[in-house]
């Protein structure tokens, strides 16, 4: 099945490279010039993922990623010329799967984007076997289903947010590094910087904590993160 990516940047000539890549990848693509247009063209064709460049007129791609986070769970792949750190973690924490700062080769947007779909088809992907159920404490994952629940109630996460949580309670007990948690969402051999995983650990900390749930994840400096006992309703 084609894959459709949205691509929203104010400059046209980022756009045709990026859209060239794109359809060499496999992808349809539909594009937009400034963020309401994005808006109106990912309410008429829901897109897959929508990779969305941060500084635009009219209204940028941080307002943007608000408002389609509000309406529903759409992967968001943030392009951006400015490398400040904040910057990162502000789109992460807004939603964002990942980041990627220009100048950048066409070659490496497609294969975070393959990521970010990949992940995002395994959570679409109709269950061929008995979900695969994971408890602790008031938490519950269903693996197979791409759900993850606090005593009963569903708690909505974005695909990185869902893998991420699913790796840890792959592994009860044990801390996982930053970089073994990168594995997780890109495979071996991405750069990413160690705050945007800190930045998904916090989205789930905060989601769960507004859930009741103030113990989801434990961290231990300079190691890195585990599952916490789930328990806690502070």
């Amino acid at each position: 099945m084609t894959r459709t990516v949205l691509l929203v940047d104010d400059d046209p000539h980022i756009r045709a490279v990026l859209a060239f890549a794109f359809d060499k990848a496999g992808m349809a693509v539909i594009e937009a010039g400034d963020g309401e247009e994005a808006l109106a063209q990912a309410a008429a064709h829901l897109p897959d993922l929508v990779v969305l460049d941060v500084t635009m007129p009219r209204m940028d791609g941080l307002e943007v990623c608000r408002r389609l986070r509000a309406g529903g769970d759409t992967p968001i792949l943030f392009l951006s010329s400015r490398d400040e750190e904040i910057d990162r973690v502000l789109g992460i924490e807004l939603g964002g799967d990942d980041y990627v700062v220009k100048p950048f080769s066409p070659r490496e947007v497609v294969a975070r984007a393959g990521a970010i779909l990949r992940r995002a088809g395994a959570r679409a992907a109709p269950a061929s076997t008995p979900a695969q159920l994971f408890e602790r404490g008031g938490l519950s994952l269903d693996r197979e289903g791409w759900s993850a629940r606090w005593q009963g109630a569903e708690v909505a996460l974005t695909v990185s947010e869902f893998t991420l949580l699913a790796a840890l309670a792959g592994a009860p007990g044990r801390f996982l590094s930053r970089d073994q948690l990168i594995d997780q969402l890109h495979g071996p051999g991405f750069a990413i910087t160690d705050r945007t995983i800190d930045s998904h650990i916090r989205n789930l900390r905060r989601k769960f904590a507004d859930a009741g749930c103030g113990d989801l994840v434990e961290t231990r400096a300079g190691v890195g993160y585990r599952l916490g006992p789930c328990g806690s309703a502070g």
